[in-house]
Order: C-alpha cells, then structure tokens, then sequence
C-alpha cells in the first residue's frame, strides 16, 4: 500500500510493479510558476495565475514576493492573484529572505532585488548553503550591486541593490537560463539596454514572460552563432493572466516509469514541450521509447501537448552534448533508462550537474552501482552500462537531499527484479508533492519504511 512521505528523512521502498496504465496531470512547471509569480510582482494591478507549482520551491518564492511588497493570495479554486507594486516599486523586506532548497528562486530573486536601492539577506536550507552563487554575483556587481556573502559566494548573503544601476552587455561562460534571467530581472529597472549573450540557447521562459507582460525584448543571432538577448529597461509590465502548463522534469519520471514497466499505458497530459526544454523526449525517442505526442497546442505562451507512452526496450545512444541544456535536471532519471536499455549509454558536456542540489553525476552513478549497474563517470561525464532490462535492483540509495535523485530511484524500483530504497523522500515535496499518489494511481507500487 502505497504512503506518502513524511519529514525528515522519510526512506521509502519501490517494489517491482506491472503493468503501469492511466492518465495523469502532473504539477505546473516549476520554471514558469516561479516566473510568473516575480513578474505578476513587478506589474502595476493584478496577475492571475492558474496551475501554479504548489511545492515548497516555488511556495518560497511566493512568500518573498510579499515580503518585498506584493499582494499574493491563494483562492479556494486553486488560482493565485498577484497584486504588483510596478518595477522599482519594491520594499525592504524586515525579515531574511528564506529559499529552502530553491536555487531557483534565490538567483531569480538576486537579480529583482540587485535593480533595486534595497537591502536583503538571503538564507535556504544545508543544500542550497553549499551552492555557487557567484556566477549570478558577477554580473550583478558589474551592474552596481554590492554582495556580502559566505567564502566561494555561498549563502547565506546579503545583496544590497544598486542606487543607479548601470545596463551592461554580459557574455555567459556558463549555460544558465538563472544567470540570464537574474541578469534580465536587474535589467528591468536599469535605464538603457542590457544584453545577454549565450554561446548555447538555454530555457527562454523568462523572455516569453517578459513580453507576454510588455517589455520590449530583442534577439539577434551572431555570426559565432551565439544568441544575444537585450532588454530595453525602465518598462511598465501590464498584468496577464498566467495558464501554468505541466513541467516536463515532472512528467519524466511517470514517463520513464512507463517505458521501462513492463505492460505499461500512460497518458501525462499539458505539459510544455519548449524546444529548449524536451530534450529528454527526444533523447527518449532515439532510444526506441514509444512516445506518441498528441493535441499540440499553445497555452500561455508555450507549445503544449500530452504525451501518450508504452512500455518499451531500449537501446543505448550517445546523447549530443549539446542537448544537455535542454534537458539538464532530466539526467538522472535518464540514466535509469539506460540501466535497462541494451548497451551504452554516453552523456558529455553535463559538468553543470556537479553543481545542483547535490552532485548529480556523482549521486546518480553511486546509486547505479549500489544497484548492480556499472557506470563510468568523468568529471563532465557519465557512460551507463545497460542490462537490457535485467536490472537487479536491492540496492539501498543515498539522496544527498535531492529531490531528482530520489524520484530517480523509485522509478528504478518499479522496474527492477528487486525493491530499491531511498534514504530520504521528504524532499520530494519541493517539486512534486503529490508523486507518490500519482504514481501509485497508476499501478506503483510504494512501501514506507520503519524508522
């Protein structure tokens, strides 16, 4: 019988499972539900908000957005209202601002708050403490605001806003939709134009939101074929209503849960297939998965769409470097199909994984192995030694508070010849609170274990 997890460090147990089959909406995407939440802030009246990410990331954010001055409401039909204060209408917040493990927010909100003449502190929980901050420090300097943080640029921190912030034209070393976004988001209340530029396209959320509000954004490709993205600053954002579609990180665990359970059907229905966000699904497709994408549309801004999957046998590929900014946070669960595709699975250029909630690569190839499944790593690297779908399992799993890393493993479970356990699944909760009920709606099958 399936039970959710509770707090803290709630191991939990997935035992093999046949037979997978439903139809399942998976939470708002986390990216899109953060943004809107910022922006609906920084407009002059009210932002409504439909299939807003309810987990404990995004809740965060909603909750510095009051404490720098917004009106946030929560109604019974599951809609949010956001009554903003307009760019540059920010307060001070009274209180440090708390992003539990949200990396997300806090580099998003770094770039709200380095625009304005205030002061902040910014905390969050052991994981995100541990977590760069400098590549966001960086530029926000450069455009006059002044950070007092942990050794390495670690939190917790206090930013202090620039009184005249000065536009500037930032090339990015790193793939990073948060640094762009944190980038833009100073930007807004910064005279003249700003500019990105990225040598490889990363999640173009905020740039959709961005004009969906009214700000002038401009896109030019270089000859080097690097895009450079400029924001005219000083816009009054005009509200509009917000249709949060599903988060396609979300959907790759009922996804890959599908492919690999043998004698699985599932529909996950409305999530966003951003081209700069489906890169699993295609890696997925190269792989032999059978995944049927129907009743395309657009919501909000965003291409959508369900996606009809059935269990499939996989083989192993070499996934394009390049691809891994569209599908960063979906490497780990990846890497559990290729356990039981049949040979070799290569993934290169995902060094940026060393530097998420926990050290992905590292985290992922130690619980394969716990598992039975060889796997090489490099430091931007990680080959998985499939089993053609003969994958032991029994393997007990170290999350290193990681959300990923222990949605990952339960998915293993489930198609294993033996249980696999978690150390922890309360983090769960950051990003997808209702996993294990859904799942277990499908056919999963989940045991809590005694503490």
């Amino acid at each position: 019988m399936a039970t959710s997890p509770s707090s803290p460090a709630a191991s939990l147990t997935a035992e093999p499972s046949h037979g997978l089959a439903g139809r399942i909406s998976v939470p708002g995407d986390k990216s899109i539900s953060h943004r809107a939440l910022i922006f609906g802030a920084l407009a002059v009246g009210e932002t409504r908000i439909s299939g807003l990410l309810e987990g404990e990331d995004v809740l965060a954010t909603a909750e510095t957005m009051r404490r720098l001055g917004a009106r946030v409401t929560r109604h019974e039909d599951g809609t949010w209202s956001v009554f903003g204060v307009g760019v540059g209408g920010l307060s001070e917040p009274a209180e440090p601002l708390d992003f539990g493990n949200s990396g997300t927010g806090a580099r998003l909100v770094m770039g709200l708050v380095a625009g304005h003449p205030i002061t902040a502190t910014f905390i969050g929980d052991a994981s995100l403490s541990r977590r760069p901050m400098g590549r966001v420090i960086n530029p926000l300097t450069e455009m006059g605001a002044h950070f007092h943080a942990r050794e390495g640029g670690r939190m917790p921190l206090t930013l202090t806003g620039a009184r005249q912030p000065m536009p500037i034209t930032y090339r990015s070393p790193v793939a990073s939709a948060q640094v762009k976004s944190a980038i833009l988001l100073a930007g807004l209340n910064t005279p003249g134009i700003t500019t990105v530029i990225e040598a490889t396209p990363t999640r173009d959320h905020t740039e959709r939101m961005l004009k969906a509000f009214g700000a002038h954004i401009a896109l030019e490709t270089g000859k080097d074929g690097a895009l450079a993205i400029s924001l005219t600053g000083e816009p009054e954002l005009t509200p509009c209503p917000i249709a949060v579609p599903g988060d396609p990180s979300s959907a790759a665990f009922p996804v890959v849960a599908a492919l690999l359970t043998p004698g699985s059907e599932v529909v996950v229905e409305g999530i966003t297939l951003n081209p700069h966000r489906a890169g699993l699904y295609t890696t997925l497709m190269e792989m032999g998965g059978d995944i049927e994408v129907m009743n395309q549309r657009e919501e909000g801004g965003e291409p959508v769409a369900d996606l009809r999957v059935r269990s499939s046998s996989l083989k192993g590929i070499d996934v394009p470097p390049e691809r891994a900014a569209s599908m960063i946070d979906e490497y780990p669960v990846l890497a559990i199909a290729a356990a039981f595709a049949e040979g070799a699975t290569r993934m290169s250029g995902i060094h940026e994984l060393r530097v998420k909630e926990s050290d992905r690569i590292a985290a992922t190839a130690s619980g394969l192995r716990a598992n039975g499944i060889k796997v090489h790593e490099t430091e931007d690297s990680m080959t998985v030694e499939g089993r053609a779908g003969e994958v032991s399992g029994g393997g007990h799993v170290a999350t290193h508070m990681d959300h990923r890393i222990a949605m990952s493993f339960l998915v293993m479970g489930l198609a294993a010849q033996k249980p696999v356990t978690v150390d922890d699944a309360a983090m769960i909760a950051t990003s997808f609170p209702d996993f294990v009920r859904l799942m277990s709606g499908l056919g999963a099958s989940f045991a809590k274990q005694a503490q």
